[in-house]
């Protein structure tokens, strides 16, 4: 039985300044036998399933046929329906999240974020953000706009290891259509 997935990509970036088309994106997922993949605005965000019963072995293979294809390596980090469900659940920012989702982002990890991360981080927590390691992803609040944070151009891969931000808007949105599909 077909297992639901989210793809979620680092970056859209191919090249040559170009931008993936996320139709590009779905039609290679069809292509690599993943069934009914669906995306989410042009931001690289994908809900799809598969027969496939690793999160792991999908983000390997997505990233082997999407440079293949694209001419580009470009980190994927997948997540089991239920898994993406309980992250949303365990989002510790969830009051400011419904004043502002925007301003609440989640680092999706593919290894766990060690917490003396957070500690490394604290200096750079000048505009009332906060941070906290929430089951190996790395949650922040910012107070503020995030484009004007000096914590935002830290969250990078290479930093803090493979993984990609998204914000709680993404993330509810993401997780509606989860149940949409089910």
């Amino acid at each position: 039985m077909a297992e639901t997935y989210i793809a979620l990509l680092y970056s859209i970036g191919i090249g040559g300044g170009g931008r993936l088309v996320m139709a590009e994106w779905r039609a290679m997922m069809e292509e690599m036998g993943l069934q009914n993949p669906r995306t989410l605005i042009a931001t690289g965000n994908a809900v799809f399933e598969s027969e496939v019963p690793d999160a792991r072995l999908l983000e390997v293979e997505l990233e082997r046929v999407f440079e293949k294809r694209f001419g580009r390596q470009v980190d994927t980090i997948v997540r089991a329906a239920k898994s993406f469900r309980q992250l949303g659940r365990q989002n510790p920012f969830k009051k400011e999240s419904e004043q502002d989702g925007a301003r609440v982002v989640v680092r999706l990890m593919r290894e766990p974020v060690d917490r003396e991360v957070v500690m490394r981080l604290q200096q750079y927590l000048t505009q009332g953000e906060r941070v906290k390691a929430m089951q190996g992803n790395l949650w922040v609040h910012f107070k503020h706009e995030p484009v004007r944070s000096r914590l935002m151009p830290l969250l990078g891969s290479k930093r803090l290891g493979i993984g990609t931000v998204r914000n709680w808007n993404t993330v509810r949105r993401l997780t509606e259509m989860l149940h949409d599909g089910q």
